[in-house]
């Protein structure tokens, strides 16, 4: 199987981009990622374009988005299509560009996610987000995300012990990387005491999804990211001198339930574990080799739970670790160090070829002052479908 390196990457901010639209939002990323490979003059060099996306047809009343891009950054004749796997679209689209490339049906791919949520409100947004789950047994009695992240959240804390202190150093943490990324949608440092024992925190914090609160949560966002993708073995990695290229050492996705009700115990995130092993077998590597990582943290029980169904730590233990500061950028394992869905923002199509970017941000030794993880050698993130009905677990790494 031919192996494959990312050798570009571009961002835009995530925040409130309702002036553009979500075309020209994708066009600013991906003709970033463009420079960032030293390509523009030769971009035809790319046989491929992938577009992640969930919402552009419900919400900004635009398809054909994949060639609508292609058009609009001038890559004809470049095949292009759009993958939809919910918020774990990116994930998924580069998984596909990966495929492509191992296939030998492509040598130079570009995956770019992109969302424009703001266009409507934010009630309007979390109905949205909801027509992820079934249609007839959760969505019709009123469930959101929210709801089941509090859920969730309340079933994790009565098995394990976790405080709302605890929970809200997450936050706390997340928030501390996202107001040194320049991309991040939040750039707020907070406290606990000002998520949960302030004495207006009621009124400034409120319970949005018992025991969630509003800065337990991400926000809505715009955005978008790209990466670009070679196989190693092609001739085109000639044109790739500007950045050391990046090695997509694994990735492995998996399904669980749709309907939460159905499996044996809810907080067992069964899809993320399948996922993480095998991206780890792929990749020939264990829990204990990943120098950083970046978790799906829409709600940030997320972060502990996900990082106990990878391997880091056992279940329940993950409180003991954001106590310790083991997750802090200067910790021996730290997560979101883009500051997370929870800092940086969650435009759902752009969320895992984001995750992706700070992966190579980092292994490049890029990431701004007070971000820069130590000597890492490998990243691992998990996009996060669904309430874990699909999931993709991607590993990086220094060649």
């Amino acid at each position: 199987m031919r192996k494959a390196a990312i050798v570009g990457i571009g961002h835009t901010v995530f925040g409130n981009l309702s002036d553009y639209d979500l075309v020209d939002v994708m066009s600013f990323a991906s003709t970033n990622a463009l420079d960032d490979a030293g390509i523009r003059e030769n971009r035809k060099i790319i046989d491929q374009v992938l577009v992640a996306n969930m919402g552009g047809g419900i919400i900004n009343h635009q398809t054909g988005i994949a060639s609508s891009l292609v058009s609009r950054i001038d890559l004809e004749p470049a095949m292009a299509e759009l993958v939809e796997n919910g918020p774990a679209s990116g994930a998924s689209a580069v998984k596909l560009g990966y495929s492509l490339i191992a296939s030998g049906m492509a040598d130079v791919v570009m995956v770019t996610g992109g969302e424009l949520m703001r266009a409507v409100t934010g009630w309007v947004a979390t109905d949205f987000v909801a027509t992820l789950l079934h249609p007839e047994a959760e969505y019709n009695y009123g469930i959101t995300l929210p709801g089941f992240g509090g859920i969730f959240t309340r079933m994790y804390m009565e098995r394990y012990g976790l405080t709302e202190e605890e929970l809200s150093l997450v936050a706390v943490k997340d928030h501390e990387n996202g107001s040194k990324n320049p991309w991040a949608h939040v750039e707020t440092i907070c406290t606990i005491e000002g998520i949960c024992n302030s004495p207006d925190a009621k009124v400034v914090n409120n319970m949005v999804a018992d025991p969630l609160r509003m800065y337990h949560m991400c926000p809505v966002s715009d955005g978008a990211a790209t990466v670009i993708l070679c196989a190693l073995d092609s001739p085109k990695m000639k044109y790739f001198k500007e950045k050391e290229p990046i090695l997509l050492n694994g990735i492995g996705s998996a399904t669980d339930t749709h309907c939460l009700h159905h499996r044996k115990d809810p907080l067992e995130l069964t899809a993320v574990r399948l996922s993480a092993e095998r991206a780890y077998k792929m990749a020939g590597l264990k829990p204990e080799d990943i120098s950083f990582a970046e978790l799906h943290d829409a709600f940030i029980i997320l972060e502990l739970a996900i990082s106990e169904e990878v391997g880091f730590f056992k279940r329940g233990k993950a409180r003991e670790a954001i106590v310790k500061g083991i997750t802090r950028i200067n910790g021996s394992l730290p997560i979101n160090t883009s500051g997370g869905l929870k800092a940086k923002g969650h435009p759902l199509g752009a969320t895992g070829v984001s995750q992706i970017y700070e992966l190579v941000k980092q292994l490049r030794g890029e990431a701004e002052k007070g971000r820069q993880v130590k000597n890492p050698k490998h990243g691992l993130s998990v996009n996060f479908g669904g309430f874990g009905n699909n999931v993709v677990t991607t590993i990086c790494s220094k060649e």
